[in-house]
């Protein structure tokens, strides 16, 4: 009864019968009070667009408690119109629906908006203080009804979380087609997306959370784990003992205390919001949790006497904790930063002078002396940062834009011999560890969810790509012999780990062959009957799907890195090679107008049709992004894109001549 139910207010979309307000859970995560910015014609232009999805005799009743939200938020969220069932991703066949591959885009939209793995479940956010699977709960509504309704031959258009309509396609068309913030170039400033949020025509993204397919913290912690594990190698010291510096535990930054742990070093990581930290502690991402500096301190130096692997959260500002260990002498090895400075004048940096409760309060209220605190704490947190790399201590930016609006703020962290590409005194983590080991190489964050929400399911899952993995390392090059070790020590733990939040979902890194033949592994696996349906996708920040100067594409320096043909062509690609949905986004990790990313959904079924679409798009969703990167001189994508055309002669990639050095400085 209760599932029929479920089916029945699935289908509806807009209720027949406008419901009774409900009162906010005040266990809830909220997200903070944006800032009014819309002038006063605006404000009747955001109620006028916010109503036109409601009959016009609802109008009267709603037009006041909008305008409320709208004063009290900064935004129309409809909480009135919350869905009244439990959200989280239930199996694909409890799903209403004539086309599976819908029911798994529910599914997976449920994912992201589950309160144990959304950051701001009610107000649609899923992480990073902004990032929107909706604008509000009419698109929600009107999304599930028109998916349950789909037809195998349409394809919904999704305008920044708003459903445009089902229109005629074909069986091999994306079922969905999603755009988040895609504005006109020359309206991409912070303020601009303040403003169309708050008008309800356009919202931020995200990478996986506009795009259906986060997959909870899991999502990052494999390529935390593997960017911390390579930090330590580039300094040649073991973690064991050895202490990992960082901040934040939302939903993506809330991976690197378990990635810590997972890598074997002592993790310290500050987070000034109290709710999300005890949600980590209780999932078990952080082992501890300390406000007081001196405890802190001290539990500290026996991990580093004991040799443990422990993760330790400092409720608090991270400017304290750089400034207290260089105080009291603590040596720390390697030093990050995962606070959402992509947003940081709404929440995503929260300063040291000000107390949690005071920022969001005046982030509100006083936007302008707001931003003034945080910029002075962005140079102190500089400061910090320089008293202990001058000791040894090996720091990267961690793509949250931590440099950029340090740089802008005036702090010390230019280059004091810049050159194209390496303007800062400290990498990212791109441009010394992900870029050159892993996405030169094909490497990514490639991802796959069991749709049947069996457990058995994701342990028989695990066995192929650990059997896909191991076939594949007795034949790989030196190069990449590293990169296949880190992926089944990873696989082989991932269980144990405990890293399941949400949907029975998986990562790792893998390059084009390692997806092609697992997803293909899955595939045989659901045709003989062995397991239910599985979704295939990969974050944004992988080989392909993002074009960010400042983090994915920071290793790119023939100057390219300020273009996106390469993000652009890649989710056209993906979209007539098979993919079930495609996503394009602006902004994503370091900021609205500063990247452009998209990605990819594919559910396996079984059947020849999906062999046909994985091994035609996860080939061009990979070598894309190489084939780019080769030609900006990369000698790992160079290497690897010629093994590329070795294995299929389809392929043909122009390749780039080497300069002598010698000629330019003789200019």
């Amino acid at each position: 009864m209760e599932e029929t139910n479920f089916k029945k207010l699935i289908q509806q979309g807009i209720p027949e019968n406008l419901p009774e307000p409900r009162p906010l859970d005040p266990s809830v995560n909220r997200a903070p009070h944006r800032k009014q910015i819309l002038t006063a014609q605006e404000e009747k232009l955001a109620l006028e667009n916010a109503l036109r999805y409601f009959p016009a005799k609802w109008h009267e009743e709603l037009i006041g408690e909008f305008l409320t939200e709208l004063r009290t938020y900064g935004r129309i969220y409809m909480y009135r119109f919350r869905p009244t069932y439990p959200i989280y991703a239930r199996s694909i066949s409890e799903y209403p629906g004539k086309s599976l591959q819908a029911q798994a885009i529910m599914l997976m939209i449920h994912n992201n908006l589950d309160p144990q793995v959304a950051q701001h479940p009610e107000e649609l956010i899923t992480y990073g203080g902004n990032g929107a699977v909706f604008s509000n709960w009419a698109q929600y509504l009107l999304t599930m009804k028109y998916l349950s309704e789909m037809e195998p031959t349409q394809t919904l258009v999704m305008y920044s979380g708003h459903p445009m309509g089902l229109f005629p396609s074909h069986p091999d068309a994306p079922r969905v087609v999603v755009t988040n913030g895609m504005v006109i170039p020359n309206y991409s400033q912070a303020d601009d997306y303040e403003r169309f949020n708050a008008l309800g025509v356009s919202q931020y993204g995200q990478m996986t959370a506009g795009s259906y397919m986060y997959i909870g913290p899991q999502g990052i912690v494999h390529g935390t784990t593997i960017t911390v594990l390579n930090a330590f190698r580039k300094i040649g010291l073991k973690p064991q003992g050895n202490v990992f510096v960082t901040s934040g535990l939302g939903g993506m930054s809330g991976a690197q205390p378990k990635a810590g742990t997972i890598a074997g070093c002592i993790t310290v990581c500050a987070e000034v919001n109290p709710k999300i930290t005890q949600i980590r502690h209780a999932q078990g991402w952080i082992d501890e949790i300390f406000s007081d500096l001196q405890e802190l301190t001290k539990r500290v130096q026996k991990a580093q006497h004991n040799g443990e692997a422990v993760s330790l959260a400092y409720l608090g500002n991270v400017v304290e904790v750089w400034e207290y260990f260089k105080e009291v002498g603590i040596f720390i090895a390697v030093g990050s930063d995962q606070t959402s400075l992509h947003n940081p004048w709404a929440g995503g940096y929260y300063p040291v002078s000000l107390s949690f409760e005071e920022s969001n309060r005046m982030m509100a209220q006083d936007p302008s002396a707001f931003k003034a605190h945080v910029q002075e704490s962005l140079r102190r947190h500089a400061r910090a940062i320089a008293s202990h790399t001058s000791e040894g201590t090996y720091f990267f930016d961690y793509g949250n834009a931590f440099l950029l609006e340090a740089g802008r703020a005036g702090a010390d962290v230019m280059a004091s011999e810049p050159t194209l590409g390496r303007e800062y005194k400290y990498p990212s983590y791109v441009q010394d560890i992900m870029g050159p080991m892993c996405f030169d190489y094909g490497f990514g964050p490639f991802r796959w969810v069991c749709a049947s929400g069996s457990e058995k399911d994701l342990d028989k899952t695990d066995a192929l790509a650990l059997e896909v993995l191991e076939q594949l390392a007795r034949q790989a090059p030196s190069e990449i012999a590293q990169q296949m070790a880190d992926n089944i020590q990873w696989i082989q733990g991932a269980k144990a780990n405990r890293l399941v939040v949400g949907s029975k979902a998986r990562i790792l890194y893998a390059d084009a062959q390692g997806r092609i033949q697992i997803a293909q592994a899955f595939n045989e696996a659901i045709a003989r009957g062995e397991i239910g349906p599985v979704v295939l996708g990969r974050d944004h920040h992988d080989v392909s799907g993002t074009d960010s100067p400042y983090r994915e594409t920071s290793n790119i320096y023939d100057g390219s890195r300020f273009t996106a043909d390469m993000a652009i062509q890649n989710v056209i690609g993906d979209s007539f090679r098979g993919a079930t949905w495609v996503s394009i986004h602006n902004g994503g990790g370091v900021g609205w107008g500063e990247v452009i990313n998209g990605g990819f959904g594919m559910l396996l079924d079984g059947s020849k049709e999906s062999q046909r679409r994985l091994e035609s798009m996860l080939f061009w969703d990979v070598n894309n992004g190489i084939a780019r990167r080769s030609w900006a001189r990369n000698e790992g994508a160079m290497d690897a894109i010629k093994r590329a055309m070795e294995r299929e002669p389809q392929l043909r990639v122009t390749l780039p001549n080497r300069v002598d050095p010698g000629l330019l400085s003789s200019l």
